[in-house]
Formats: structure tokens, sequence, C-alpha cells
């Protein structure tokens, strides 16, 4: 079990930036709260990390922007959530799988050497990182003396080639 966790973690990718899906837990969404006043929020998969998380958050609150005519965005407040579930696996034969299972030297009272099958829990630890940013959106030029104000297009054009979007199927 524990080899298996590690194998599909292995073939994982992190979330691509897209909306969430109805029957998904990832990707973005926003909400309308008040006029100017959105909430956004990005919830990644395992092996989508924290910077990531945020950088999505980012470039949804300046899409947001400029879907609405706005030229900058004030990030109000925001938050970045690490959700950890731990796994435990109980491999009969942790590190070695020969035709009898896992070899492993034991001494004990009486004369000679035993081997045996033993049974080591393994933990997984997996994360997930979850954020939400409350966003004004402004037209004009963004203050230059607020360091929670973006220029929506700059944004865009920084952040876009590390955007990384969903695969199309081919066909």
């Amino acid at each position: 079990m524990g080899a298996l966790l590690v194998l599909l973690a292995a073939c994982a990718q992190p979330t691509a930036y897209q909306p969430r899906q109805q029957g998904s837990s990832t990707g973005f969404s926003e909400q309308q709260i008040e006029g100017n006043r959105y909430r956004i929020t990005f919830v990644g998969n395992q092996v989508t990390n924290r910077e990531t998380v945020e950088n999505y958050m980012l470039y949804r609150a300046a899409e947001l922007t400029l879907l609405n005519e706005g030229d900058h965005f004030v990030m109000v407040d925001k938050d970045i959530e690490r959700d950890t579930q731990y796994y435990t696996s109980y491999d009969p034969w942790p590190g070695s799988y020969g035709m009898y299972g896992s070899r492993r030297r034991h001494s004990g009272f009486g004369y000679g050497m035993g081997y045996g099958m033993s049974y080591s829990p393994q933990t997984y630890a997996q994360s997930r990182y979850q954020g939400y940013a409350d966003i004004l959106l402004y037209k004009g030029q963004a203050p230059k003396d607020d360091p929670k104000s973006f220029d929506a297009r700059q944004v865009i054009q920084n952040l876009g080639p590390v955007v990384q979007r969903p695969q199309q199927p081919r066909g």
C-alpha cells in the first residue's frame, strides 16, 4: 500500500490553472461579495506547492480585474492554509521483496539465529495548500506607495509564463 501511494504521487501533476469543476476539489473560484469586492480561492492537490497557490490567486485576481474593465486591484486580505493528512501502511515486507518476503535477522533466547517476517508500519504525510484572497477592483493607475495594490496587466505579464494550464486532449 505504501509503495502504491509513493508511485501515485510520482505520477501526479500539480493542479493546473483552471476553474474548479463540479465534483472537483481543486482549481480556482471567485465570489462577488459586493460592488467591486471579490473573494478568490484556489485549492491545490497534494503536489501543488504553496508558491503556486499564491501565484494562481494573484493571476486570477488580475484576470478578474481586467474582465471587469479595471486596471488594478488591492489585496485586502489573504490566507494560505496547509491541510496535512497522515496515512499508515502496514507493509509486511518493507524494503525487501524476495520470494519469501523480508528476511530480517532476529536474535533471542535459545540457540542459533532465525529469520522471519516483520510488520513495520510506514506513515506517509500528504499536504495540500488552499488559499483565499479578498480583493477590491479599481480603474486607473495603481498607487505606487501601497504594497497591497497590484497593476493587473503587469501581474498577467509577469506571472503568465509560470501559469500551467490544463493539457488539451489530443484528438
